[in-house]
């Protein structure tokens, strides 16, 4: 890289001879890191540094991953869920957020480990008190789409400190208004494992 910042545009043979390595040697590091869009190469003209730092290209790249390609099956209750059920149902299902529909798979409202912990601290007959009593409720839920990039994705979940989102998708009700069907769910162990996938090269 230090020589292609200081003698570019330079060919791979003289930067092989620079290296006292022979181009075959080299060959591979340039692919990566020409892939990287570290580096940027022109026939006959050679290597030449494209001006992004590795930061940028991993930037770049995170940007360009969109939530679709690494959400999961969102877990779901409904509001008639008592919160006992709604406690069981999250440890089973080991989500740190449950997600709360009505009829057709609508965004109803969330539940975070903090609202049931909170709930059941408190002292109420958590075997009948409905979850619709304890969640948040929209407009204040965040959530996100397909079509997001997994960077604004994560931005929200670490600017507003929750533990997921989920995934919706925008349908027209029978009766003219607006809803939200769940479809997924983005959470930090979805971001985590990109990451590692990332860090493996897949």
């Amino acid at each position: 890289m230090e020589i292609v910042k200081s003698s570019g545009p330079i060919t791979g043979e003289h930067i092989a001879e620079k290296l006292s390595l022979t181009r075959a040697t080299l060959r591979p590091d340039l692919a990566i890191l020409t892939m990287a869009g570290l580096l940027e190469a022109r026939p006959r003209v050679g290597y030449f540094y494209s001006g992004k730092s590795p930061y940028q290209v991993v930037a770049g790249k995170l940007k360009g991953i969109l939530v679709e390609s690494i959400k999961s099956v969102p877990v779901v209750v409904s509001e008639k869920c008592s919160v006992y059920d709604a406690v069981v149902n999250m440890f089973i299902k080991d989500v740190g957020t449950l997600i709360v529909v009505k009829e057709g798979g609508l965004l109803e409202g969330i539940l975070s480990r903090k609202d049931l912990l909170k709930t059941t601290l408190g002292g109420h007959d958590i075997h009948n008190l409905p979850v619709g009593v304890v969640m948040t409720r929209m407009p204040n839920i965040l959530y996100t789409t397909s079509g997001e990039s997994v960077w604004s994705a994560a931005k929200k979940i670490i600017e507003h400190e929750v533990d997921a989102l989920p995934v919706v998708r925008k349908v027209n009700l029978p009766d003219g208004e607006a809803g939200l069907e769940v479809i997924g769910r983005i959470s930090k162990t979805n971001i985590a494992r990109l990451f590692v996938e990332l860090g493996e090269g897949k």
